[in-house]
């Protein structure tokens, strides 16, 4: 049997012990710089000090959902709002406007004003102006000689004049005196005046949680049948600083024509054609706006008090 000889090297791959240091500590410093970059963006510090945080920051989170809950509920504290009803502006209503009214309205939204909002003061007319309609109604007689008075005519216009409903209204009884010289009503606007019923409900909408102003209102609520709540309500005849404006007895009620021929330098109501309730409205909401600043905080100061 011939004899085998074996080379062995034990020395591994062959790299000296010199190099494997070198390599390691290559690697190493390749890991320090790594760590020392993880750590300057923060993320090392970030997990290493996860548990501290979530030790430390249950009272932050506690105080940020109540701060969280609290923005919710203020977000969501807002005022009711409804929808109404603007009809064709016109201070003639007639038949053919009637007839298309329903074609061309215009739905618009206005912030309810609520009972606080009504303390404000003067800012309060200022900023809040789309919530305020002046009203005046015309009546014609019906029953016995005319004695009971019922809706014929109904006008509303906004803060700054403009007209936003008017119409004829077709009383519920018999008309027996229409009353021309005062209400301005004729036969032909009656023709095809709107139904009292259908007037009603598209009158209410318009002044539901309005700030309605009108001289003498209640009689333009009694036709309506109608209620508006007191707050809401700002009635020219009742208003003392008017009268005193004018140089007339606070306490003794002034016709809406002699405060708009005092304060304003216009005629209302002249001539045989009789009253206007779009002119009347329109001159009531501007000896409204005379005093509106002043009579605003007058009533506050006496609602707080």
């Amino acid at each position: 049997m011939s004899e085998i000889t074996l080379n062995l090297n034990f020395s591994g791959s062959g790299h000296t012990e010199s190099q494997e240091k070198g390599s390691g500590n290559t690697r190493h410093k390749q890991f320090v710089k790594k760590r020392r970059y993880l750590e300057h963006k923060g993320f090392l510090n970030n997990k290493q000090n996860k548990n501290n945080r979530h030790k430390g920051g249950d009272k932050k989170d506690k105080l940020h959902k109540e701060r969280k809950r609290k923005d919710h509920s203020q977000a969501n504290a807002v005022f009711p709002k409804f929808t109404t009803l603007q009809p064709d502006l016109s201070t003639n209503p007639t038949s053919s406007m009637q007839s298309h009214h329903g074609n061309s309205a215009t739905i618009m939204e206005f912030t309810v004003p609520s009972k606080s909002t009504s303390k404000t003061g003067s800012s309060s007319v200022l900023h809040n102006s789309l919530k305020y309609v002046a009203l005046d109604c015309e009546m014609v007689g019906t029953g016995p000689k005319g004695h009971c008075s019922e809706l014929a005519r109904c006008s509303i216009v906004s803060y700054d004049g403009d007209v936003i409903y008017d119409k004829f209204i077709k009383p519920v009884n018999p008309v027996t005196d229409l009353r021309t010289r005062w209400s301005g009503i004729r036969w032909k606007d009656l023709h095809k005046a709107t139904p009292f019923k259908q007037a009603q409900g598209e009158i209410l909408k318009i002044l539901t949680g309005k700030v309605v102003v009108g001289h003498a209102v209640q009689n333009d609520f009694k036709v309506l049948h109608y209620s508006h709540p007191v707050h809401l309500l700002r009635d020219t005849s009742r208003i003392p600083i008017l009268n005193q404006k004018a140089g007339l007895p606070e306490t003794q009620p002034a016709s809406l024509k002699t405060l708009t021929k005092v304060l304003l330098k216009k005629e209302i109501q002249t001539g045989k054609r009789g009253h206007s309730s779009v002119e009347d409205a329109k001159a009531t909401m501007e000896l409204y706006k005379t005093v509106a600043v002043e009579w605003e905080r007058t009533l506050a100061s006496s609602t707080a008090s």
